[in-house]
């Protein structure tokens, strides 16, 4: 976190618990519902289906423990609490061991529309469900090795394809396009504006494009890139990778599509 957050990082007790208040526990509540409404006919049923197989509900804080659990009896990755926002470099790392690393507080009711930082319900909620499926699964930790692989000198581009898919991704079903970004499903005003498309643009996935698309964490997307399959995740990683980064430098990035953000 920054030394401007005013929260606090929660830590297990010797049982690997955390301790959840009721006031806590009504905001999650709050939160899962309303999402969840919102997202009957927007998520991909691969991301619904993986909120039910991680047992999910809405009266409760979720446990690391019971998530990581159910993590691993379907695809085999797990997750890892985190005292505070983590260097890239680690970042990577637990990726590449087939970890996502999530922090273990929750937002406080003022800030229950909109929180900059990831808190516990973009990471449990948001980022969760789809590691229940194997494609996605795969891809996520084949992310983190490459990252790994490659160093600091590519970190920059190569989160790049984390935020236009892990985060804002979207994707093609049968019932047309569909999100499954944790910064979308978790996120009602991302959500409406992903799914009815009135102010932003849709692009199929391009390795080298997204390589070139620059983006701010603070503000509604103005830009979506939209994947067939989550097998098409897979062969992401399959690509020159390290090729496609060198070549996106050379070629500079393409003209920003929203406003410089205020110093």
């Amino acid at each position: 976190m920054t030394k401007e957050s005013s929260y606090t990082a929660k830590l297990p007790g010797p049982d690997g618990l955390y301790v959840y208040t009721t006031e806590e526990d009504a905001i999650w509540g709050e939160l899962y519902e309303r999402q969840m409404k919102l997202l009957a006919n927007m998520a991909c049923r691969e991301y619904l289906d993986g909120v039910k197989t991680l047992g999910l509900r809405s009266d409760k804080v979720p446990q690391l423990l019971d998530v990581n659990r159910r993590l691993s009896e379907t695809t085999g990755f797990g997750v890892e609490g985190v005292p505070a926002l983590i260097p890239p470099s680690r970042f990577y790392e637990l990726l590449s061991l087939g970890k996502f690393p999530l922090a273990t507080f929750l937002r406080r009711r003022e800030h229950i529309d909109y929180i900059e930082e990831p808190d516990l319900f973009h990471e449990v909620f948001g980022h969760c469900p789809l590691l229940t499926n194997q494609s996605y699964a795969n891809f996520v930790r084949h992310f983190g090795e490459t990252a790994v692989r490659l160093g600091k000198g590519y970190s920059w581009h190569l989160f790049r394809i984390f935020w236009f898919t892990v985060e804002f991704g979207l994707i093609n079903t049968p019932q047309g396009r569909r999100c499954f970004g944790a910064g979308i499903v978790s996120s009602p005003s991302e959500t409406k504006a992903a799914m009815e498309g009135k102010a932003c643009e849709f692009r199929p996935f391009d390795l080298l494009s997204v390589l070139r698309t620059p983006y701010r964490i603070d503000i509604v997307q103005p830009i979506y890139y939209v994947i067939d399959s989550f097998a098409d995740l897979e062969a992401i990683v399959e690509q020159d990778i390290e090729g496609q980064i060198l070549k996106a430098k050379s070629l500079g990035d393409f003209p920003p599509t929203f406003e410089a953000k205020a110093s």
